[in-house]
């Protein structure tokens, strides 16, 4: 008979009570990103932020900064970023689906959010998390733009014409190149997806043809 295992509720309750004290001491989101500024430097890490972000620090906002003033924390509302504004002439922007507020924090401006990406004008069907919800550089998209934002259609992607070779395959043809073209660079070998010839007995009594001309015969 296999011998049953001995429950050890003491055991347990001590190590649900451990997690559970780890749980409430571990740091809130407000306590976390709490940001002094006038010194720039975050009071929990002591850390200063980089000096390239102070501007955006003093005129730009975070995500809940924004949240907080809207009604139902801006859930249904399209917040962008001023980096992607900057980097991207595509339209890049969060759809708010879900808010949940951290209300120990003094002014409610800190928790998480979660929503639907589209970047670069390209719209993902999941929900999922947003990041840097604490940047310095969310920006309300205005109700008379959304549509301009969601109109948006991205144009195809070229096709793929070329492939790189496999490893091995890539360093025997770059040995090859080289020892033929001396010190001059080596091209990167890619290999072609469409046949620019048919395959057919003609083209490899050819190609033998070719090899025999440039190796000569064998005496």
């Amino acid at each position: 008979m296999v011998k049953k295992k001995r429950l050890r509720l003491i055991a347990e309750m001590a190590r649900k009570i451990r997690a559970y004290r780890e749980l409430k001491s571990r740091p809130r989101e407000s306590q976390k990103y709490a940001l002094d500024y006038e010194t720039m430097k975050r009071p929990f890490t002591g850390k200063m932020l980089p000096v390239l972000a102070w501007q955006d620090v003093r005129r730009e906002s975070r995500l809940f900064s924004l949240l907080a003033g809207m009604r139902l924390f801006g859930v249904g509302r399209l917040f962008t970023r001023k980096s992607w504004l900057e980097d991207h002439s595509e339209p890049s922007y969060w759809q708010i689906t879900k808010v949940k507020v951290d209300y120990t924090s003094e002014n409610m401006d800190h928790g998480k959010a979660w929503g639907i990406l589209t970047y670069k004008g390209k719209k993902e069907s999941e929900v999922k998390e947003m990041d840097k919800v604490m940047y310095h550089d969310w920006r309300l998209i205005p109700k008379h733009m959304e549509q301009q934002f969601k109109d948006f259609e991205p144009l195809p992607e070229p096709p793929v014409r070329y492939v790189a070779y496999p490893p091995l395959l890539r360093a025997m043809l770059l040995a090859q190149q080289k020892k033929a073209g001396g010190s001059r660079v080596a091209e990167e070998p890619v290999l072609p997806l469409k046949r620019d010839v048919l395959l057919n007995k003609d083209y490899f009594h050819t190609q033998e043809q070719e090899r025999q001309r440039k190796e000569g015969t064998a005496v």
